[in-house]
């Protein structure tokens, strides 16, 4: 193992994060527990091995959002300052890095050098076009639920004619999806698209079957970094095993205590077992706290301590206690909801930032009451899940630059041809693509032509102006303005400032004008996550979100609603299998541990599911918590308003 001299920029940091980041060589596991500074011990590594004389390019890391991304290449860039002159670490998430792999080196295995990428939306109405084509309703098989077997099947590195070979004979469901499969691959030949899943299974398919390119990954990548390695899944693991096999240089951190995407595929035993698949490997635990008050430290550790199937840890903070945990009763979700509400104006007439307030729940359909609370309450807020890039106006916006960056693409000219609407119907594209256009009325021709034009004079220039040039141009030549700003009514505006946006967003990647950079902005709209939309979204408000949209983020105060049995811990637990009951909670600890000065949780006692009452008892997870550290608040909501 090789270490160098420390110098000023490991001041400040504690004993565990100094070994973590001056240990150069060989596999390395961190077990970093929440709030203990995990970000800053990757960027200050990333740095430190810049020191030691590894070239910046040579450097890989990789984390799960692009707003982590961000974060961490904005940190290691404001360390580097001047240090490291036109070259930079590649710094990036799993699926951008799928990207770059098939970018540089997927023309052997026949991805071409410009593709595009469907996001959940474009893959789960291309597999209804599938089930369609089969005959089969959306009431008997749901295209979700199918996209979903398709997504955990490639997740574990199957393809399509092997999922058929495999299932297709066991049972009605299982023959439609393997024949909804090979349907769906087809489309995204077609349309010379890969979807999130492929940018993984790709490129590791690429590196198992072509030694000469893994060696050429493995070095232009010496040191490799992977965030949140307890929600890496199978093929994610095989991808970074493969790039650190030749100088085992693999620095991993994660929290199995933090494991929560179990139900999506991912592994929690890729980071239990790190030492096992690298017995070389050394081992570091990160248990100090910075972010939470003692009082929250201890109860998360009381609540996670439950679980079994962990790594023995202790969180320890150095803070002060701080203030209790405050639980509420209320009769129903809208009482609960009222009583948040009023919470919250209490909060903010003691001077709490209203950005620094988030109320996290379990399930999506608690959103409608708190939402409602807010509203008559005079909150206002921000409801993660409806993306930026997941907006009509933006989809339309996006359909244009990739249907001018590859005209062959159906899909994206079926969209653009109606937005705005310029009277061209699906039956007329349809001619169209059947090689009819003779049949076309003059009318119809017209427009055709019209249309046809805005997109060639579009292409002709996407190879020298810049991604944020690009949309501006886009927005004109396709009509958007016009149809939005100078023809709409006011919920119109609002959507052409969303398109606006995009421009704002595009620039990120001007620096790389042309096709190129313009497939690399299309590829993070693609991408982007949940989070992102907290970067897109300028409005001030609480924050609204599940408590798995939630990781990796904090708040001072956190709210937890529903902390009911059967709702948080979800019902479907337990029983006869313990790892689900304790992804719950963990799920429980990752929302505890967003809070850094204050956690309230409030439960109904009546709550409307499915349109019938349901009686609910105290979720058995606030058991666990000392009592000397909770404090019942019994105000029904009201009285604090007028107080």
């Amino acid at each position: 193992m090789r270490y160098i001299r420390t110098v000023n920029y490991l001041d400040g940091l504690n004993e565990a994060q100094k070994r973590a980041i001056v240990a150069l060589d060989g596999p390395v596991s961190v077990l970093a527990g929440a709030g203990a500074g995990k970000t800053r011990v990757l960027t200050t590594r990333v740095y430190h091995l810049i020191r030691s004389g590894v070239h910046a390019e040579e450097i890989l890391a990789v984390t799960f959002t692009n707003k982590a991304a961000r974060e961490m290449r904005e940190r290691v860039r404001a360390m580097l300052g001047d240090d490291s002159p036109g070259s930079s670490p590649f710094l990036a998430t799993f699926h951008g890095l799928g990207r770059e792999l098939l970018e540089s080196y997927g023309k052997v295995i026949g991805v071409p050098r410009f593709f595009s990428v469907y996001d959940r939306d474009d893959s789960e109405r291309a597999v209804a076009a599938a089930l369609k084509a089969l005959d089969v309703g959306a009431k008997e098989l749901s295209p979700r639920a199918i996209l979903g077997r398709i997504s955990r099947a490639k997740g574990e590195g199957m393809r399509a004619h092997e999922f058929y070979e495999k299932y297709a004979k066991n049972s009605f469901g299982a023959r439609v999806a393997a024949e909804a499969w090979l349907r769906y691959e087809k489309m995204l030949a077609a349309e010379k698209a890969l979807d999130f899943d492929d940018l993984i299974a790709l490129p590791v398919r690429l590196l198992e079957e072509h030694p000469d390119i893994r060696e050429r990954a493995q070095d232009r990548w010496r040191y490799i970094h992977i965030d949140e390695y307890q929600d890496t899944n199978e093929l994610q693991e095989r991808l970074a095993s493969l790039l650190a096999a030749k100088h085992k240089n693999l620095f991993v951190v994660g929290d199995g205590d933090q494991a929560i995407y179990g139900w999506r595929g991912a592994k929690m035993e890729n980071i239990l077992d790190f030492e096992k698949r690298y017995p070389e490997s050394q081992t570091i635990i990160l248990e100090r706290n910075y972010r939470s008050t003692k009082n929250l430290v201890d109860a998360a550790n009381a609540v996670i301590e439950k679980n079994k199937n962990r790594k023995e840890k202790n969180s320890t903070t150095e803070r002060e206690a701080g203030e209790p945990i405050v639980v509420h009763i209320a009769r129903s979700a809208e009482d609960e909801a009222r009583w948040i509400s009023a919470k919250i104006r209490e909060l903010m007439r003691q001077g709490a930032k209203l950005g620094e307030i988030a109320i996290l729940f379990r399930t999506n359909f608690q959103s409608r009451a708190l939402e409602e609370g807010l509203l008559r309450a005079g909150v206002p807020y921000r409801l993660l899940g409806t993306r930026f890039f997941s907006r009509r106006e933006v989809k339309d916006a996006l359909a244009w630059m990739r249907l001018a960056t590859d005209l062959s693409r159906e899909v994206d000219k079926l969209r653009a041809a109606s937005a705005p609407p310029r009277g061209i119907g699906k039956v007329t594209l349809g001619k169209l693509a059947a090689g009819q256009r003779e049949q076309l009325r003059a009318g119809e021709l017209a427009k055709v032509e019209q249309f046809e034009r805005a997109v060639a004079e579009l292409s002709q220039v996407a190879d020298t102006l810049t991604p944020s040039e690009f949309v501006k141009l886009v927005i004109e030549k396709s009509g958007m303005r016009r149809a939005l700003l100078d023809e709409g009514n006011e919920e119109d505006r609002g959507r052409f400032e969303n398109v606006e946006e995009l421009a704002s967003v595009a620039a990120r990647h001007d620096a790389t004008p042309g096709k190129e950079g313009i497939a690399a902005f299309l590829a993070e709209a693609a991408l982007a996550s949940d989070q992102d939309e907290m970067d897109q979204n300028g409005k001030t408000g609480v924050t609204l979100m599940t408590v798995h949209a939630a990781k990796g983020l904090e708040f001072d105060t956190v709210f937890v609603a529903g902390m009911e049995e059967g709702l948080f811990p979800h019902e479907g637990v337990g029983g006869d299998d313990d790892r689900d009951e304790e992804e719950e909670r963990r799920l429980f600890y990752v929302a505890m541990t967003r809070a850094k000065e204050r956690l309230i949780l409030t439960l109904a006692r009546v709550r409307k599911i499915y349109g019938s009452d349901c009686f609910a008892e105290p979720s058995s997870f606030l058991s666990d918590i000392d009592s000397a550290l909770v404090l019942y608040d019994e105000t029904n909501g009201e009285e604090v308003i007028e107080a």
